[in-house]
């Protein structure tokens, strides 16, 4: 019954029962653990000692735990509260954010699945969403790193189809399936609603994905937004499914990348 000791993040909880939560967390050594933490929602001196007075979601504490091969489920014994991030409780847009990174993680990452770039990127996109001004880059430079910690990082400077380097152009083709820019295949190219693809995209918004590579994103905040809303339908259509938070990035109409 191994034991672990980590840094963690709640991206998602639910009461098990009256003093007990069903948690997910994303460590910074062990991937994402779902457990079990019982009696966390316990007001006596000693829960609360254990457990900081409950796992509240989007906050960053210390988890210690023993993971059960006969379960789905860690047994989660101890959470100390380092890090309540509470600017996103009183910021709704940043809380939206938030949401949206966690739900994210949650859906790619795989349990127990060690993705230490992925812990380090929300927790500072998480820090970033005290700055209002910072929010769209944060979200962009995060959903890069995500995609890239999990082996899907976007083909920007070849074509995905024939290896050809992409030649500069107004607008481009973006192919969800094949993973990056291609020369216009057959059939009709839709705008980002569509989630099967493929994409019309902008020059501006592959030159700012392009410096996410040397770890700048400035553009101008249209430009950002674009950019965002491309690699969150790009993650849509790896996922085959449209997570409920992705309307914070998508809205209700959007026009494409």
């Amino acid at each position: 019954m191994p034991r672990f000791k980590d840094q963690a993040i709640c991206i998602r909880h639910i009461d098990w029962s009256e003093t007990s939560q069903v948690v997910a967390l994303l460590t910074a050594e062990h991937g994402k653990i779902r457990g079990l933490a019982k009696g966390s929602k316990r007001a006596s001196p000693s829960a609360v000692a254990r457990f900081s007075g409950g796992i509240e979601l989007l906050t960053l504490g210390e988890a210690v735990g023993m993971v059960r091969p006969s379960s789905e489920l860690a047994s989660l014994t101890e959470w100390d509260l380092q890090q309540p991030y509470a600017h996103l409780r009183r910021d709704l847009a940043a809380q939206q954010t938030a949401l949206y990174a966690a739900d994210l993680a949650h859906a790619m990452l795989a349990d127990h699945d060690p993705h230490s770039k992925t812990f380090i990127a929300l927790a500072g996109l998480l820090d970033e969403l005290a700055r209002p001004e910072r929010r769209e880059t944060g979200l962009l430079k995060y959903q890069w790193l995500l995609l890239d910690d999990c082996g899907y990082r976007p083909q920007l400077d070849n074509d995905v189809q024939s290896g050809a380097s992409i030649v500069d152009q107004p607008t481009y083709v973006f192919d969800p399936r094949a993973g990056g820019l291609s020369a216009s295949p057959p059939g009709a190219i839709t705008d980002t609603q569509s989630p099967a693809g493929p994409w019309r995209v902008r020059r501006a918004t592959v030159e700012v994905l392009r410096g996410l590579t040397e770890g700048a994103a400035d553009a101008p905040s249209q430009t950002v937004q674009r950019a965002n809303r491309l690699l969150c339908v790009y993650a849509r259509a790896i996922l085959d499914r449209q997570l409920p938070t992705m309307a914070f990035v998508l809205g209700e109409e959007h026009a494409g990348a």
